[in-house]
């Protein structure tokens, strides 16, 4: 991939991080007219430093709830 293809592969997964791998191939090949694989995506953005994570969820914690760990 060129460095301008890098950088549109960026810029795409920027601006919506929950698009799958064929979605972003499908917009590359639509704005910059580049053949580019589903599989190909993936490894390029881990090469880039973005990984497929979620956060970790979190219990909601009420006001009572707080009350009792801070007596605990």
């Amino acid at each position: 991939m060129t460095e301008w293809a890098h950088c549109m592969l960026k810029c795409t997964v920027r601006r919506s991080r929950q698009l799958s791998a064929e979605s972003i191939a499908k917009d590359l090949q639509n704005l910059c007219c580049l053949q580019i694989s589903t599989a190909t995506v993936p490894r390029e953005l881990h090469g880039m430093g973005f990984h497929g994570r979620t956060t970790a969820s979190k219990p909601y914690i009420t006001k009572s709830n707080a009350k009792f760990q801070m007596q605990w």
